[in-house]
């Protein structure tokens, strides 16, 4: 039996074991997905569990999706570009990552028909999966980037990324067409972000990348404020098919069923 992990700390809230079971138990494929809790000192061990064949294929959640790089073979085009990496495998001996998230996000914003063009877009949070967010924005012709994050720090290693980015100091809000959550404030029922979003007026996307829960705080002020919200989920499933596509060779289904997995 063939295995596969998703890996993260915290971990428990993730539901990549339950839509890749799914599709493995659809495909009728002889393999298992789990997730497991690291810390930074196990990612090594990981790698060679993986060069060993005893692991087939990784999903990485945060904090990992940098500090996983320095232990791989090689990197995607994608992944070398937002030094990002969220799904690995191994390929002619070689322990591969890859970025599916910039395809996951991409595909969640063109089905709920937002059109990116000469928007302006905020993301708060400077995580693993922002580099994605601001790689996909630009290609789909984002006017301008802007992100806040509550350690400068991180938002400028961000920056040397992508120079076109402006910052924002933490706790001031700009003017935006559409609003991202990439922290992880929101995991838990009681995170709230803390920032004043009274002032931005109506008809704007709130969008969380958290998906369990399916509405945090964050969704919920947007929508009290006469916002349009949307949560993680479409993103999380689109990576998971990429990911699940790039494994097994096989391009599951996404219906009704697959969505209501993930209704929590």
């Amino acid at each position: 039996m063939k295995k596969y992990l998703v890996i993260g700390n915290p971990i428990n809230h993730s539901l990549s074991p339950e839509l890749h079971n799914h599709w493995i138990k659809q495909n009728g494929l002889d393999a298992i997905y789990e997730k497991r809790k690291l810390d930074n000192n196990d990612l090594e061990n990981l790698i060679l569990d993986i060069k060993k064949g005893n692991i087939k294929g990784v999903n990485v959640t945060v904090p990992f999706k940098n500090t996983i790089i320095p232990f791989l073979d090689d990197l995607s085009i994608e992944a070398k570009k937002t030094h990002s990496v969220n799904t690995i495998h191994l390929k002619n001996k070689k322990v591969v990552g890859h970025n599916t998230d910039i395809t996951g996000f991409e595909t969640a914003i063109q089905n709920i028909k937002f059109d990116f063009k000469k928007k302006k877009i905020f993301i708060l949070g400077a995580g693993g999966v922002v580099p994605s967010i601001i790689y996909a924005s630009v290609k789909m012709g984002s006017s301008e980037i802007m992100i806040s994050n509550r350690t400068e720090r991180k938002a400028i290693e961000i920056k040397n990324i992508f120079n076109n980015i402006k910052l924002v100091k933490w706790g001031e809000i700009p003017d935006f067409d559409f609003v991202i959550n990439a922290t992880s404030l929101g995991l838990n029922q009681d995170d709230k972000i803390n920032l004043d979003f009274n002032k931005v007026g109506e008809n704007k996307l709130f969008y969380d990348v958290i998906y369990n829960p399916s509405e945090t705080n964050f969704l919920r002020l947007g929508k009290k404020l006469g916002n349009k919200c949307e949560n993680g989920k479409l993103m999380f499933i689109y990576q998971a098919f990429s990911a699940f596509k790039l494994w097994h060779g096989i391009e599951p289904s996404i219906n009704e069923e697959t969505i209501k997995i993930l209704d929590r």
